[in-house]
């Protein structure tokens, strides 16, 4: 039973990775840290979502490599191949990418970590020639990048419809008027991130 309870616990949030160094909190002391994993996310003082995509992408090549022997059978349908790809490794690695602030060079990352899952399990190299838009019809996958997307909105509409004393939607309606700002300002983010930052 130890065995499988180790295997769903983040080995991240027992030694936090941090561009210092490893840190302990055993004995009640604190640090300043540019990064850490707190509930299998990767959090950046940055707020950018580099460190999170990277552990994720981590997490769905750990999670395809397991399945492997099933994915790459030639005698299970593609069907089946696919459908087992989107609930375990797919699903590992958009794991709470609904609130992730993606830029293209995340996307980029996401979609060259699924293409080479997608080329393994059919069997295809990149000396083939092969289109990556082909596998992905003959197996009836979405692209990573549309079902982020589809996940993103339908998180915030169960954001929108929260009732409005509602902690998350009071947070989204103070950060689109704080988007709104620095579109008509077009004032560095910056200055708006340090505005946020004071307490309330």
């Amino acid at each position: 039973m130890s065995k499988v309870m180790k295997s769903f616990i983040c080995i991240g949030c027992f030694n936090p990775v941090t561009s210092r160094g490893h840190t302990s909190v055993d004995n009640g002391a604190s640090a300043n840290l540019d990064k850490f994993c707190y509930l299998g996310d990767m959090l950046n003082v940055n707020g950018d979502a580099d460190a999170d995509v990277e552990a994720r992408i981590r997490t769905g090549s750990n999670t395809f490599r397991q399945l492997v022997p099933l994915l790459t059978r030639m005698d299970i349908s593609l069907i089946i191949r696919q459908r087992l790809y989107n609930s375990c490794a797919q699903c590992s690695m958009l794991h709470g990418s609904e609130t992730w602030p993606v830029r293209k060079e995340n996307e980029v990352a996401l979609q060259r970590a699924e293409t080479r899952m997608v080329r393994w399990m059919c069997n295809v190299k990149v000396q083939d020639r092969v289109p990556s838009k082909e596998l992905r019809d003959r197996l009836g996958l979405d692209d990573i990048i549309s079902v982020l997307q589809q996940n993103r909105l339908r998180w915030y509409g169960h954001a929108l419809q929260k009732e409005d004393n509602d902690r998350v939607k009071m947070d989204h309606s103070r950060w689109r008027k704080l988007i709104k700002a620095v579109d008509q300002d077009r004032c560095e983010w910056v200055n708006v991130s340090s505005d946020t930052s004071s307490p309330r």
